[in-house]
């Protein structure tokens, strides 16, 4: 039933239609229940071989990955451009073409730069599926763990459904756009209502605003775009908040900063997903996020803490969708 997602590559869940999306939740959801009722899977991938390879550190997405080709009987590398000859300059189709003949999947995750192109480039002399672990642009395992979460909390009754996918004032340092651009692009593919909340220098791409646009067309949703997290949350089913880089209006990364904290001055609560905020939703309205979140800067430990917090469940996600991506295009099932 699921062969057709044999070999696939996963850079961009554009790239799968929503059948196969639908076909690798099923898997997803079956690993899950029979995981939780103590039933194994370590036949699916004996004997095979992941490949992680990572360009920055990674806490939910190496381990979720790990832990499921364990699960399913195969084994990772973990993999860093230091630790391999990619920062001696090998190319990408010398680093693919002798690994392929070594294993039957790899990962990789890259959010800074080209690192999109990087893993199209990957992917255009693979025989085997490549899998993107997280880009500048998209972070589909990811969003498919979060549209895996939302389905079960509503009983796959997504259609009128609201999301608000809104920014946050993350501290410190540049985030990338993945997680918005991702979220406001698959979400509406399976019903889902998307309202996008960022102050006016949080831009996100055009063409994929466009694409957002398109895909709530096709499947008869709603898009929208707001400046205020407090409007965007009124009726919302779904507050998905959190922080990304102002990467449309400037490329200094202290002037980034800057703009980022500006909005916290004074003790501003307007990007904060705080009690109040949760109480103008539906009253069964659930809070997300994809971790890590700054505590008591993004959301207060009130709202993460509480009964509308479902962040645990949601990260617990990304190891029965790892095991299906895994599973789906490595074997044949």
């Amino acid at each position: 039933m699921y062969t057709s997602l044999k070999g696939k590559h996963l850079l961009d869940t554009q790239d799968w239609s929503v059948q196969d999306i639908e076909q690798l939740l099923k898997v997803a959801f079956r690993f899950k229940e029979e995981r939780e009722l103590g039933i194994y899977h370590d036949e699916v991938l004996r004997a095979k071989t992941f490949f992680m390879l990572f360009f920055e550190e990674s806490t939910r997405t190496r381990n979720a990955f790990e832990a499921g080709i364990h699960q399913l009987g195969g084994h990772a590398h973990f993999l860093t451009p230091k630790a391999t000859q990619i920062d001696h300059g090998e190319t990408e189709k010398d680093t693919i073409k002798v690994l392929e003949r070594y294993g039957e999947g790899i990962g990789i995750r890259k959010t800074f730069g080209t690192g999109h192109a990087y893993m199209r480039e990957i992917a255009k002399w693979s025989r085997i599926p490549v899998i993107n672990m997280q880009c500048e642009d998209y972070h589909p395992t990811q969003v498919l763990a979060d549209l895996m979460t939302i389905k079960d909390r509503f009983q796959n009754n997504l259609k009128g459904k609201k999301i608000v996918v809104s920014w946050t004032s993350a501290p410190n340092y540049i985030r990338p756009l993945s997680m918005p651009q991702s979220l406001i692009q698959l979400m509406p593919r399976f019903g889902m209502d998307v309202t996008l909340a960022h102050p006016p220098e949080f831009s996100l791409k055009s063409g994929i605003m466009e694409t957002a646009r398109k895909n709530a067309e096709l499947a008869g949703s709603k898009f929208e775009v707001v400046e205020s997290m407090e409007e965007a949350c009124k009726g919302a089913d779904v507050v998905y908040a959190k922080g990304w880089g102002p990467i449309m209006h400037t490329e200094d990364e202290e002037d980034g900063v800057r703009i980022i904290d500006s909005y916290r001055e004074n003790g501003n609560m307007d990007w904060v997903v705080d009690k109040r905020k949760m109480d103008i939703a539906n009253p069964e309205s659930i809070y997300m996020h994809c971790m890590p979140y700054d505590r008591d800067i993004e959301v207060t430990s009130e709202v993460v803490d509480g009964p509308r917090s479902v962040v645990f469940d949601e990260a617990g996600n990304r190891l029965h969708i790892m095991k299906a991506i895994m599973a789906a295009t490595m074997a044949n099932l």
